[in-house]
């Protein structure tokens, strides 16, 4: 039996209703000063615009160290009635100072284990997923690092394992490693950030393998990536991979949310859903939204 792991304990992947498959409610780092993800009020307010269009699930991707905040998921799910996903994992090197890589050398994927099994610090939350990161166009040490404790972290528990790709790049070094090397069945790796590297190519290449591919946004870096995601979701779907199709808002900051001005997790319902629903057609998106998400989270647990 396969179920995804909330915040509130295991349930039925057809539970999770309409899902934003890559998002943040709590979220901090050196690289963004002054924009971290730290009001409990905002992130209950984004979980309630959220619901009010229709949405049942989040899933958190802000990995170990990063200020997921993971004793406040509970009682936001429970008061939204929306179900949040909580990750482990870590991110690129720069997110972190030297003493905190330095006190997980050679634990990893021991700590990667037991929050995604016992729960994160104190607060008896589980896990659900896996985050790490690759680089621009290559991986470096620091990613081989962390994807290898995560694909152990899998092998022992079942969890899916989510990946930060730098701009959309590097997809194919990624596979090459989780897959190739370490033994990950692609159905349990999700690429994310494809959309901002919107080059068909690639993204044939690894729908191929049997990974999911996320598309979430919108582009911080360059608007063009965002226009031409219905494009590359349209080509993907008609060489038959609508199966293999996730989506996200990735809010990241507090300038970012919906309630402070920004897109944040509305926009995916709002402006991204019926640009799609144009793009593939409704029955599409709909599976896109629901019945994908339940696949590529939901794990027989170890």
């Amino acid at each position: 039996m396969t179920t995804v792991r909330t915040v509130l304990g295991d349930v039925s992947p057809g539970d999770l209703g309409v899902c934003d498959a890559h998002d943040h409610l709590f979220f901090g780092t050196p690289v963004l000063p002054g924009q971290e993800l730290r009001s409990r009020a905002a992130a209950r307010a984004e979980l309630t615009a959220f619901r009010e269009l229709g949405g049942g699930t989040v899933v958190q991707w802000t990995p170990y160290g990063l200020g997921r905040r993971a004793a406040d998921l509970p009682p936001l799910s429970r008061e939204t009635g929306v179900h949040v996903v909580a990750a482990t994992g870590l991110h690129q090197a720069v997110h972190y100072d030297e003493d905190t890589l330095a006190r997980l050398r050679g634990r990893l994927a021991e700590v990667f284990v037991a929050e995604l099994t016992e729960g994160i610090g104190t607060s008896g939350v589980r896990a659900g997923l896996i985050k790490v990161a690759g680089g621009f166009h290559a991986l470096d040490a620091h990613a081989r690092w962390t994807m290898g404790a995560a694909a152990e972290a899998h092998h022992a528990t079942g969890a899916t394992i989510a990946v930060h790709l730098e701009l959309g790049t590097a997809a194919p070094d990624v596979l090459d490693l989780l897959c190739g090397e370490l033994g990950v069945e692609p159905h349990r790796v999700v690429l994310g950030h494809l959309n901002r590297s919107p080059d068909p190519v690639v993204h044939r290449h690894v729908a191929e393998t049997g990974c999911y591919l996320a598309f979430d946004g919108p582009s911080r870096a360059h608007h063009a990536t965002d226009w031409r995601m219905p494009d590359a979701v349209r080509a993907l779907a008609d060489a038959g991979f609508g199966d293999r199709l996730l989506l996200g808002a990735d809010t990241t900051t507090a300038a970012a949310r919906s309630v402070d001005g920004g897109p944040g997790m509305p926009h995916l319902l709002r402006r991204v859903r019926p640009r799609l629903v144009h793009a593939v057609g409704e029955e599409l998106v709909g599976r896109i939204l629901t019945e994908n998400p339940g696949r590529a989270f939901a794990v027989p647990w170890r």
